[in-house]
């Protein structure tokens, strides 16, 4: 049961949990941007967690079903529209043959997530379905969705767990404009300058139109880095260093200007140093934002991040025992 891409919208694709185990090959995770809200999506379909959905960025797609399907919206709130009628975000949704899906603008955030029962079933490349467009590949030919697709959908399977009408409220992800946004400090933090640090870790930086899977660029009051004697190999910058492991969620300051959070679609490793990277757990809070938000980066030990990342498998134990 082929599902027919009418428009694409602005840049959507084909997503699941990630690629796990290629990084060192300089081959990323990728994977939705934001997992939980995937993770949503599949659950009221009667998915498992591993089936791919559709990311859809801003502007979301149209499309045409060929057969009898399920579907939900998770993620970002944005209109959804059957036929052009309203219909509900957050919840199971059945749709006919011939129904055509599309959506309205998008109110808050930056990713909404289109999950349908049996999952978006494009050939799995390296263990994943998710789409690396920079590597051409995985998804549906390794590249955005373009108008005129076929998706294969896979079969439905009768879910064990009980069906789930709609996301509870209290187990919806929210969107706000001002977010605070757990680090850890390091490697090269100590890099920085006083002023530098301070800025990075107590000012208010805002997420410019620069930001995408790759990486997220923010504008502030700059955090300088040192000046110092270069190390053979390294750039001229005093954010340069001889290259290193990016690890994801980094976050580098070309220049000492504006902080960029390196996401699952970002380079594996090179010549700028990192300040300090966005605990796994806050990683989700990237696809929730729209270019204006403000962003305080707040530095958390080890211990807390070890919390925070048990919290939440915690919620996404609560989102697969819901019914």
């Amino acid at each position: 049961m082929p599902l027919e891409i009418l428009t694409p919208g602005l840049a959507t694709t084909v997503q699941d949990r990630g690629r796990f185990g290629y990084y060192r090959f300089g081959i990323p995770q990728g994977g939705a941007m934001d997992q939980y809200a995937a993770t949503l999506g599949n659950r009221l379909v009667g998915n498992t967690p591993d089936e791919a959905v559709l990311e859809c960025t801003y502007l979301g797609p149209s499309l045409r079903t060929h057969a009898d399907a399920v579907i939900a919206v998770t993620g970002a709130p944005v209109q959804v529209l059957v036929n052009g009628e309203p219909v509900a975000h957050s919840a199971r949704v059945e749709l006919r043959s011939g129904d055509e899906l599309s959506f309205g603008i998008l109110q808050a955030g930056a990713k909404f997530f289109v999950a349908v029962a049996g999952g978006i079933d494009v050939p799995v490349v390296l263990g994943s379905r998710s789409t690396y467009p920079i590597g051409k590949l995985g998804g549906f030919a390794g590249r955005g969705l373009q108008a005129g697709d076929l998706l294969p959908v896979g079969e439905r399977v009768r879910s064990a767990l009980p069906e789930l009408s709609e996301i509870p409220e209290a187990l919806r992800p929210q969107f706000s404009r001002d977010v605070e946004v757990r680090v850890m400090l390091g490697l090269y933090d100590h890099l920085l300058t006083a002023e530098g640090l301070r800025h990075l870790t107590e000012s208010e930086w805002t997420l410019t139109p620069v930001a995408d899977r790759m990486g997220l660029r923010f504008d502030g009051p700059g955090a300088p880095w040192q000046e110092k004697e270069q190390p053979f190999g390294a750039g001229q910058d005093p954010s340069n260093i001889t290259d290193a492991g990016y690890p994801v969620g980094s976050i580098q300051i070309p220049g000492g200007t504006q902080p960029i959070v390196l996401h699952c679609d970002a380079v594996s490793g090179g010549g700028y140093a990192q300040a300090a990277t966005v605990i796994s757990a806050d990683m989700d809070l990237f696809a929730r934002l729209a270019p204006g938000a403000k962003v305080r980066f707040a530095p958390v030990t080890m211990a807390e991040a070890l919390q925070a990342r048990a919290d939440r498998r915690a919620r996404f134990a609560r989102v697969w025992a819901a019914g």
